[in-house]
């Protein structure tokens, strides 16, 4: 009989632990994977970043065609309305979609899951349903779910403050909407609900939206976004919020102290971060202790200090992004397998899924600055020929190398395809490229990607078109 159930079982089916055991299984490991939800997929593809593509797509349709700019193409269009019960229709559609399959590649892998919470009693031992399983390796990959706000209470099913799961169940258009967290979650669905008709108002602890983001991105968004009509507050704290029947009253004041004020909503989004998920996992059953920010500590190869326990994704230090997670759990697969996985966490894209897309990877110019003297190279859509035909004068990339190596050391891009075009620049990156190399790079003309050339030129020289 064998020592243990499986060679592997990974708690968590999100991206980074479905990932992990589809891998794992084809190394010809025996591979479980212990998911609680009804569907596998984790937050990302049931409630975050796929839902919320759905909607943003078919909202930036809608915004297209009601405000008049297919007009201005030759497509007129008579009698318009919005049919938010389709919109949402169409959501649930991709997301059975992809969670459906993920369930085939299980079955095709020969990934067996097992339905229920997982939860330690021992080094190699878990239960899940009540039932004990054993294995040789066991990976946590729970994710995170969403940080509280103290005094605000979320109730999706109430429908009036809500996170970032209930905005995209709403099932009418609020009048007003106040996001309180000026981050990518909060700025993408805002950007959903204004697009169909709701006043936007966003409320920043900070003195400035999209923290961590690169600082001329930041101003330059937060310009944009004005413009399409978002309100914000910034620098200022919620300190509490009162649920009436017809809405919200939301108490704010200034960050650094100062008179309260009120603002009444018909809807309140709390999408101030997310924390790691590792309660009910019975870590302390192992001695697993977590760092002084709810994490799982992880060397290099995403072992943590009890042997045979493996972390990857939301729970360990780094950015919370599912293509991170995705990276760590090949890489984690493969150094139980006895290869080498490795993740290069200094070339990690970030995207944020707005109109224009912001997009960045590696350092932000005020980091590189505090490193070395570096150069910058420049370019505005607005000067590129695909993006002008396409009536997307909106945004730049940016650049930043190294003043003596040229050696690219971030790229930072607000464009209409910035999360597709920031592919090239991570991609870059990975080899060590010189902005040099991405100058003499033959880019297809005419596309979006030619302003990342143009940018790299103007590093050491001049771009052509401007």
């Amino acid at each position: 009989m064998a020592e243990f159930d499986y060679d592997v079982l990974v708690i968590g089916a999100g991206p980074g632990g479905y990932v992990a055991a589809i891998r794992a299984a084809q190394l010809g490991l025996k591979t479980a994977c212990a998911e609680s939800r009804e569907t596998l997929g984790g937050t990302c593809l049931n409630v975050g970043c796929i839902p919320s593509k759905a909607l943003l797509h078919a909202s930036e349709l809608y915004e297209e065609a009601a405000n008049g700019a297919l007009a201005k193409l030759g497509v007129k269009i008579d009698k318009m309305s919005l049919d938010l019960d389709t919109m949402q229709g169409q959501r649930k559609d991709a997301v059975k979609g992809l969670t459906g399959g993920i369930e085939f590649l299980f079955k095709k892998n020969k990934v067996d899951w097992l339905k229920g919470l997982a939860s330690f009693t021992g080094a190699n031992t878990v239960e899940v349903a009540g039932k004990k399983v054993t294995a040789k390796n066991i990976v946590i990959a729970t994710g995170s779910s969403v940080t509280p706000l103290p005094g605000v209470q979320v109730d999706n099913a109430g429908g009036r403050i809500v996170d970032s799961t209930g905005a995209l169940e709403l099932d009418k258009v609020p009048g007003h909407l106040v996001v309180v967290g000026g981050g990518v979650i909060g700025l993408e669905l805002g950007s959903v609900w204004r697009r169909v008709g709701a006043k936007v108002t966003v409320v920043e602890f900070l003195d400035q939206i999209l923290p961590g983001m690169d600082g001329e991105v930041r101003k330059e968004a937060n310009k944009i976004f004005k413009k399409q009509g978002f309100e914000y507050k910034l620098g200022t704290k919620v300190t509490g919020a009162e649920v009436g029947k017809k809405g919200v009253t939301l108490t704010v004041e200034p960050a650094t102290g100062g008179a309260a004020e009120k603002i009444e909503a018909d809807v309140v989004l709390v999408s101030i971060g997310r924390r790691p998920n590792t309660e009910g996992l019975g870590l302390d059953k192992i001695g697993l202790e977590l760092n002084a920010r709810g994490q799982i500590e992880t060397d290099h190869d995403f072992a943590t200090r009890v042997p045979g326990v493996w972390a990857i994704g939301d729970v360990i230090p780094g950015p919370m992004l599912a293509h991170k997670a995705e990276d760590e759990g090949i890489a984690v697969a493969e150094n139980i397998a006895g290869l080498t996985g490795i993740v290069n966490h200094d070339v990690i894209p970030s995207v944020v899924y707005t109109k224009p897309e912001i997009a960045g990877v590696g350092l932000t110019e005020e980091a590189a600055k505090e490193k070395g003297a570096i150069k910058v190279g420049k370019f505005p859509m607005m000067a590129n020929s695909r993006a002008k035909t396409n009536h997307e004068p909106d945004g730049f990339v940016k650049v930043i190398a190294d003043a003596e190596t040229d050696k690219v050391l971030g790229v930072w891009i607000i464009a209409s395809v910035a999360g597709t075009m920031i592919a090239q620049a991570a991609q870059a990156m990975e080899f060590g490229a010189s902005s040099e190399d991405i100058a003499y790079t033959c880019h297809a003309h005419p596309t979006h990607s030619e302003a990342i050339k143009e940018a790299a030129m103007a590093v050491t020289g001049k771009p052509i078109h401007m």
